[in-house]
């Protein structure tokens, strides 16, 4: 059998490569889209990471999920300078959850309440694609919307405790191939990747239809 990291990204692939060619992504990273679309995108992960985030302290000691908890990875903080910069210093006043975004942060509690393999899935899809092909989008960002580089705006983007991206990257999936899981809890983490994947892209369509492109 496969790696377990390596299953899992094969698995994937499909709803990967969907979400990241959605409508609404490529007219933000082509510069088709205004500052706001951006502002409200970044608005929809802060109710994701949230989710994410308030469960980490009492999955850390957890021997599925625990191994992931890793303090140089969490994004609320950044996330939260980078709406203050975009929004104003009100910016929670005017915060809203998409209906999609309200789907998926509840599928990301609940999997962190009651199945940590669940919960490993969910942190995978969104903190591995950070540290790769969200460094895409922190640069169009820069270049598009004139932020400081790696500055308020983009700090999602940028994880300053993490030195060498690519190591830490390669040591993320050695835990995954030491998961504590056997085959059929593996099977059922890689289906929970791909629904990570496909409420992400329902995400996508809904800021699609909020900001779209005049014909």
């Amino acid at each position: 059998m496969d790696a377990f990291s390596t299953a899992i990204r094969v698995a994937s692939h499909e709803q990967h490569t969907e979400a990241e060619t959605s409508t609404f992504m490529r007219d933000l990273l082509g510069g088709r889209l205004g500052v706001a679309a951006y502002a409200r995108y970044t608005e929809q992960l802060w109710f994701v990471y949230r989710a994410l985030e308030d469960a980490a302290e009492a999955l850390k000691e957890d021997p599925v999920a625990g191994p992931f908890i890793r303090p140089e990875l969490m994004r609320v903080a950044q996330i939260e300078r980078d709406l203050a910069h975009l929004r104003g210093p009100g910016w929670r006043e005017t915060l809203s959850a998409l209906p999609a975004t309200r789907a998926y942060a509840d599928r990301v509690a609940r999997c962190a309440a009651t199945w940590p393999g669940g919960y490993v899935a969910h942190h995978y899809t969104r903190y591995l694609g950070d540290l790769s092909g969200g460094q895409i989008i922190r640069d169009k960002a820069e270049r598009t919307w004139g932020f400081e580089r790696r500055g308020d705006g983009v700090r999602f983007y940028v994880f300053a405790d993490i030195a060498n991206p690519a190591a830490f990257k390669r040591g993320y999936r050695e835990l995954l191939d030491a998961i504590a899981a056997d085959d059929l809890e593996k099977q059922r983490i890689i289906d929970e990747c791909k629904l990570a994947f496909d409420l992400n892209g329902a995400v996508f369509r809904e800021l699609g239809e909020q900001f779209p492109l005049s014909a």
